[in-house]
This record gives structure tokens, C-alpha cells and sequence, in this order.
């Protein structure tokens, strides 16, 4: 087991409880669930073997053991999303309140890598925009590969601040805040997350999340929904941080989730506090840990919306950095490949298509899902899968079933 902070020990034994933290503690021997979410658009025939289903989630999937994804092309395809589990319990929220709100406009405000964004693409309507923000510019690069595979209309990726969204004066109907957090519910998932943690880290977790909230409630409608999380357990950047939302914000109202015992769900930890929240702990829910939290603005009237919402697509305010992001779909020839060439196109390899592929650009998928384009020259393709996205290993199994077996 990980040696994890006295202080961290400490703090959190008194906070869970002597019988829940040793519970927890236990989790450390135990290897960490895998799991899947099933893309939608893209699953179709193919399904998921020796699979347990998430409750929470509509299409989430237990896996009994961790397969090497990078080795599967569906993957790259798109055709799932690997998550943590407790992550994918905002599936639930939305399945439970989305329809309070006359949906329109939505965002991600911290997005990267792009599992809840995915999740939430999923869930709206599909005549709903998504906007999915990330601040820094290489984990933007990341989001924009996942969305860009996710493979959905009415999906933009921005790199800004949520100043600059608060200065653009757009307004969104739900606000989906995973905010940056200290990371104590990913110390069995990623041990490195265990170095990182500190006392002054925390403190500086809940003020930047209360920065974030502050311009985040501006930028939602009247009416509309947000939802608050983390990965992490002490109150200062939860509980505390909810009972702060409801000091300073007269309209704030917290929305309670159904859920089922069986989830093993945990709700407040701060004494005094009893407003619904939501905590995943390892050891007691089948998942790493995840605190939530869903919050509606009263409606007061009519609020001012975006005045180019008919017409956000192609209108981005420019200082919002809206990346390039289209599905790797096009209406374009196909090819079929065979696994070991589905792989040599990940690698960024040229390749040899059939005699009667047409020439030019073409779209080559795995087992009928694209996995990106080539340029057929007839003696040979040339690869167009984007330089960053490529495989780097140089041993690619050959047996795909086996791996098809393990998802």
C-alpha cells in the first residue's frame, strides 16, 4: 500500500470515520475497477463481453480486468470512452434533471481530457451547442482529440478563461464546473497524485474553485443548472465550497438526485450541513472518489441570452480561442482495414489498399468505424492521421480477438 500523508491520515480518519476510512485504507490492497462508457453513435453491433453494467450510467461498463486500450482501434474510433466510474454518475444527474431546463446552450467550463464532455455530448439534445473549455493549451490539444473522435455535431472546443467567457456576456442554460481540485480521490488510481498533495495545496484548490464558481454563476441563465464536482474529500473544497454558493448567491437552490442504496453512495461530511451531496469513496462505492453536487438558478424572467445563439457554430467569439474540432467522419470512399493495418494507420504508416479503392481521399475504418483518411495514390496511401494522435509503439499484438475478448 501507497504510504499516504500523516496529515492527509489524519484529517480524513476524523472526517469519514473510523469504520469508513478503514474501509477505505482496504481499497489500497485491491486493485482499482476498470471501466467503459459506450459511445451511441458508434457502438452498434458491437458490444461489450464479460461486462458488468454501471447502474448510474446508460451506457457504462465494469470491465473484470484492464486491457491495453491502445491496442484496440475502436478505441481510437471513438466507439468508447475509458472513465472512471463514479465520473460517469452524471449521467444520472442529467437523466434525472436536464428536463427543468430548456437546454440550448451548455459548457464544460474545465474539460480536459474530455470524459465528462463526451458524457454530457451524449446526454443533451442533440439541437443543444456544447461549448468544452480548457485554459491550458496542451491538455486543449488532448480535449480537442477526444471530442474530435467522440465524434458529435454542435460540439466547439475553446482554450480561454472563463473571464473571457464572462467578457463575451454569453449566458448557458447548464454549467458543468469539474473544477481543479487537491486529487486525494485518485491516490489508489494514481499513486503520483499522492506526492502532490499538500495542506497549502488545498488552500489554494478552494479559493481558485470559488473564482471559478463566481464567474461560472454569472455566465448561467435564469433557470439554469450547475453542476459542481471533484475528485477530491475534505470539506474545505465541497461542502464548504457549497454552503459558500449559498451565502453568496441569493438564487441558488440545491437540487436533491435519487439514487439507490445499493450505489453505496456517501452524502454530506460537514456537521451542520445536510444539503444533498453526493460522495464516491473507494472501498465503499465500486469507483474512485468523486464529490457532486447540482445547483439551480432561480428564475427571476427573462434573462438576456447570447445574441448570436442562432448562429453560435460558426460565431465564436474569437477571444474564447475556438479550436478546430470536426468528426473524423466525412462523406467520403471507404476501406475496410484488417487489424494489423488498422494499426500500421495509427502508427502513421503508409498503406496498400485494394486495386478498386478510388483515388484520392479516402476514409479507412476498423470493422465499419473510421478511424481517420488517406491520400490513395493507387501504388500506395499516404497517411493523414494527425502527427500528435499517432501510436508510438513499435509491438502491435496480432490477435485482436483476444483484446476484443477483454472489452
Amino acid at each position: 500500500m501507497a504510504e499516504l500523508p500523516v496529515l492527509f491520515t489524519e484529517y480524513t480518519r476524523q472526517l469519514m470515520g473510523e469504520e469508513r476510512f478503514e474501509r477505505y485504507l482496504q481499497s489500497f490492497e485491491e486493485d482499482a475497477p476498470v471501466s467503459i462508457r459506450l459511445n451511441p453513435r458508434k457502438s452498434g453491433e458491437w458490444k461489450v463481453e464479460s461486462g458488468e453494467r454501471i447502474d448510474w450510467c446508460r451506457n457504462g461498463y465494469y470491465l473484470k480486468q484492464r486491457p491495453n486500450f491502445t491496442f484496440d482501434p475502436l478505441f481510437h474510433a471513438g466507439c468508447y470512452y475509458v472513465q472512471e466510474a463514479a465520473s460517469m454518475f452524471l449521467d444520472e444527474v442529467l437523466r434525472q434533471k436536464l428536463s427543468i431546463v430548456n437546454c440550448q446552450l451548455s459548457i464544460d467550463f474545465c474539460a480536459a481530457p474530455g470524459g465528462k464532455s463526451t458524457l454530457l455530448r451524449s446526454a443533451l439534445p442533440e439541437d443543444c451547442v456544447l461549448y468544452s473549455n480548457e485554459p491550458v493549451r496542451n491538455r486543449a490539444s488532448i480535449l480537442l482529440e477526444n471530442v474530435t473522435k467522440w465524434g458529435y455535431p454542435n460540439h466547439i472546443v475553446t482554450n480561454a478563461y472563463l473571464r473571457d467567457y464572462r467578457k463575451a456576456k454569453m449566458k448557458f442554460d447548464l454549467i458543468l464546473c469539474d473544477v481543479p481540485c487537491s486529487g486525494e480521490g485518485m491516490f489508489r488510481k494514481d499513486p503520483a497524485t499522492i506526492g502532490e498533495w499538500s495542506p497549502q495545496n488545498v488552500e489554494k484548490c478552494w479559493q481558485l474553485q470559488r473564482d471559478i464558481i463566481s464567474d461560472a454563476w454569472t455566465c448561467l441563465n435564469d433557470g439554469g443548472l450547475l453542476i459542481y464536482s471533484t475528485c477530491t474529500f475534505n470539506t474545505k473544497e465541497n461542502e464548504e465550497n457549497i454552503r459558500w454558493i449559498l451565502s453568496e448567491f441569493d438564487d441558488a437552490e440545491v437540487l436533491p438526485i435519487e439514487t439507490k442504496p445499493e450505489w453505496n453512495i456517501t452524502g454530506s461530511l460537514l456537521e451542520g450541513f445536510t444539503e444533498p451531496v453526493y460522495r464516491f469513496i473507494p472501498g465503499i462505492s465500486q469507483s474512485e472518489g468523486l464529490f457532486l453536487c447540482a445547483l439551480r438558478k432561480a428564475n427571476h424572467g427573462d434573462c438576456p441570452r447570447c445574441e448570436k445563439r442562432s448562429g453560435l457554430q460558426g460565431d465564436c467569439p474569437r477571444d474564447l480561442h475556438p479550436l478546430k474540432a470536426e468528426t473524423i467522419e466525412g462523406n467520403l470512399p471507404q476501406a475496410d482495414l484488417s487489424y494489423p493495418d488498422a494499426m500500421k494507420f495509427l502508427r502513421g504508416e503508409a498503406l496498400v489498399l485494394p486495386a478498386d479503392t478510388p483515388r484520392g481521399i479516402v476514409e479507412v475504418c476498423f470493422m465499419g468505424h473510421a478511424l481517420g483518411q488517406v491520400k490513395n495514390i493507387g501504388s500506395r496511401a499516404n497517411n493523414l492521421y494527425p502527427k500528435p494522435w499517432r501510436i508510438k509503439t513499435t509491438h502491435i499484438p496480432t490477435d485482436y480477438e483476444a483484446i476484443l475478448r477483454h472489452t
